[in-house]
């Protein structure tokens, strides 16, 4: 592992090949990618020039990073597709590692894989993992002081550096109280989940229960239980009412 030399940045090479797509077109194709940590939850990718098969056109602007210096904004340009300001490069880092890297914009382009298989939001991080285990804890969530789950059959969820999330039977939920919703999430560790608000005839909670009805193989066991935000509801465990978490992330 290489530590970055300033600010909290931390830059290693992954052992995965990873591929990048634009509306069908090759972008990237590596066996030597960088992941580097910009922030301390997740890390993203940053690619040898040289393994970039689309080009690159300056787009006459730059942005400073504290730590990775000035970057140069890149337009990302396929045959067929331009991805504008997708892509930037920091040749003269004070981080020695990013000089020859570019980082392009994860979001921007249409599909990555690592090694053969998509993977969404962000790379999975080395340092993580993720555990779903039985329990027969008892699990209460109260919304507006109206009981909108209970069971004593719930899958927790533990997950480096986030709280454990309780996932739920949906015969232990009040499926009279949940609205469906139209959002999607995307989680590289569990894959797509839909999304239901909640109205206790009080007031509508949106978006504060979702659900993986066809998780990624790791993460088989949550699916189609449905999990609550504990950071917006009362959760009770085994009749102790639980502080909310500060984490915004699932």
């Amino acid at each position: 592992m290489s530590e970055g030399a300033r600010g909290s940045v931390r830059v290693e090479q992954g052992p995965k090949r990873v591929r990048v797509y634009l509306d069908g077109e090759l972008v990237a194709d590596t066996r030597t990618p960088y992941l580097v940590w910009e922030s301390p939850y997740y890390p993203t990718y940053y690619l040898p020039a040289s393994d970039l098969r689309a080009t690159l056109i300056p787009a006459g602007e730059t942005r400073h990073s504290p730590s990775r210096g000035d970057g140069e904004v890149l337009h990302v340009k396929t045959a067929t597709a331009t991805a504008e300001r997708a892509a930037l490069r920091y040749p003269d880092s004070p981080l020695e590692q990013l000089r020859g890297l570019v980082r392009l914009d994860w979001g921007a382009m249409s599909e990555w894989l690592e090694e053969d298989e998509p993977v969404y939001t962000h790379p999975r991080d080395p340092f993580k993992r993720v555990d779903i285990l039985a329990s027969s804890r008892h699990v209460r969530i109260e919304l507006d002081g109206i009981t909108v789950a209970e069971s004593r059959q719930p899958r927790i969820l533990f997950e480096t550096g986030l709280p454990p999330r309780h996932y739920i039977p949906l015969t232990d939920v009040r499926m009279d109280m949940l609205r469906p919703s139209a959002t999607v999430s995307h989680c590289p560790y569990k894959g797509s989940a839909g999304y239901w608000s909640v109205d206790t005839g009080q007031r509508l909670h949106d978006d504060i229960v979702w659900i993986y009805r066809t998780p990624l193989p790791e993460s088989q066991k949550i699916a189609g239980l449905a999990c609550f935000y504990d950071e917006k509801v009362d959760v009770y465990l085994d009749g102790e009412l639980q502080g909310r978490p500060k984490t915004p992330f699932s």
